[in-house]
């Protein structure tokens, strides 16, 4: 089947890996990237060209690079729901001796950050994120926004399974959280998938790393028991379709359909 690609825009910039999340630019308003560094999540040593990607976008496209004032940050360590709030785990950032982003940061200076740079003066910090994940912590195979309001958040029902009290203690933070306006978020449980392993190494496989696109939701999936129920949720909350794509081979690489993609303000 063929593709409309008339709307599409291709750019050729060179990259040390697919995770356009992480390195790739964050869109502020049209025509602005936030200019934060990347370092291949404070833990790997090839990110020579990844690190450029945000600068070489800017030059190709036109758009105004705002200075981040050397701060490290990438987008799977964040989300937000567009009115000032924004999640992100203790876990990513401010843990004093595991893949250090920025040293000397605590959450004073992260929240500043965010402040500053990308206008939400509002921080939910949850606390760890899910087993399996190398970038230690990353909030998007843990809870993300669906709307203003509304937060999912995945929930392991195996109380023998490693992120069963992980996952309980980030649903114990949601309850006391509060959102830009003192309001409680709306929280709903998403279903995790069972363990999926390679090679003995447990993989951080989630229905959390979903893409929301104009006219679909897309949703990592991994032959598993729990893919319909996921889907059919997301697609509830969504109000639009919920499209599974085949992930169980992706999640090798440690990631999945959100990892891939960062999407740009219309």
């Amino acid at each position: 089947a063929e593709v409309d690609v008339s709307n599409v825009e291709f750019l050729r910039i060179p990259t040390d890996r697919v995770w356009t999340r992480d390195s790739g630019p964050i869109f502020l308003n049209a025509g602005v990237i936030a200019n934060f560094r990347f370092n291949a999540w404070a833990k790997y040593p090839d990110f020579k060209n990844d690190a450029r990607i945000p600068e070489r976008a800017a030059k190709a496209k036109g758009y105004q690079l705002l200075d981040a004032g050397g701060a490290v940050l990438e987008g799977g360590a964040i989300d937000v729901n567009g009115q000032g709030t924004i999640l992100a785990t203790e876990e990513c950032l401010l843990d004093p001796g595991v893949q250090v982003r920025n040293p000397g940061y605590g959450r004073a200076e992260y929240e500043k950050l965010f402040a500053e740079i990308l206008g939400a003066r509002n921080t939910i910090w949850l606390g760890k994120g899910i087993a399996g994940d190398d970038t230690h912590g990353h909030i998007d195979d843990l809870a993300r926004f669906i709307g203003p309001r509304t937060i999912v958040l995945c929930s392991e029902r195996n109380t023998s399974d490693p992120n069963y009290r992980v996952l309980e203690e980030n649903r114990e933070r949601l309850e006391s959280a509060r959102l830009e306006d003192g309001s409680r978020p709306e929280v709903v449980l998403l279903p995790m998938p069972q363990p999926v392993i390679f090679d003995g190494q447990r993989l951080p496989a989630s229905y959390a790393n979903f893409y929301i696109c104009n006219a679909a939701v897309l949703v990592p999936v991994f032959d598993d028991p729990n893919d319909a129920a996921a889907l059919a949720l997301l697609g509830e909350l969504l109000k639009r379709p919920a499209i599974g794509i085949h992930a169980r081979d992706l999640v090798w690489g440690l990631g999945t359909l959100h990892c891939l993609s960062q999407q740009e303000p219309a």
